[in-house]
């Protein structure tokens, strides 16, 4: 079960932290703006690693999801919870991430200031059996035939068509 009294900072809309509270408070409806990093891992031939979200989540249990997403914990850097995150739920500890965009995000249960990130990468993965269901690599027309079926994310398909859609992984485009 995620921790309720994990303490978050609230932020305005350019990152600038003007408060803390709980992880229940931030999501019980409140819609306090909190941020979250996100990495989208991709392979050389232009796949893209989904995790699949456990059942026990507060939220979008058991729905396929961005590799890496995570909260940024009080007086964290973006970069430190990035590599925090990465390093937590698929093991990786030697990638180089470069920033796609930051966005709000906002659900009936909750505001995210995001901050979108991804990678090319073809090491071995190892996700969290803690924190994760597992995970694996998508072709391009898997994620877009799953689209709008209730299998990923409400996130990660908004985030896809936002931020990934359109862009260009090594010659191809995604």
């Amino acid at each position: 079960m995620d921790n309720q009294q994990e303490i978050f900072p609230i932020v305005d809309e350019e990152g600038r932290v003007i408060g803390s509270a709980s992880r229940g408070e931030c999501h019980s409806g409140s819609k306090q703006l909190h941020p979250v990093v996100h990495l989208h891992v991709f392979n050389s031939a232009g796949d893209i690693y989904l995790q699949k979200r456990p059942e026990w989540k507060d939220i979008q249990p058991g729905k396929w999801d961005t590799a890496v997403g995570g909260h940024i914990d009080y007086g964290e850097s973006v970069e430190k919870a990035l590599q925090r995150e990465v390093r937590e739920e698929l093991g990786i500890t030697n990638f180089t991430a470069e920033f796609v965009d930051k966005y709000v995000f906002e659900s009936a249960r909750e505001r995210e200031l995001v901050y979108v990130h991804r990678c090319t990468y073809d090491g071995p993965i190892h996700p969290s059996e803690e924190e994760l269901n597992g995970g694996r690599f998508w072709t391009m027309q898997d994620v877009r035939e799953a689209m709008g079926k209730n299998i990923l994310t409400p996130n990660f398909e908004s985030e896809f068509h936002r931020c990934l859609a359109g862009k260009k992984s090594k010659d191809k485009l995604i």
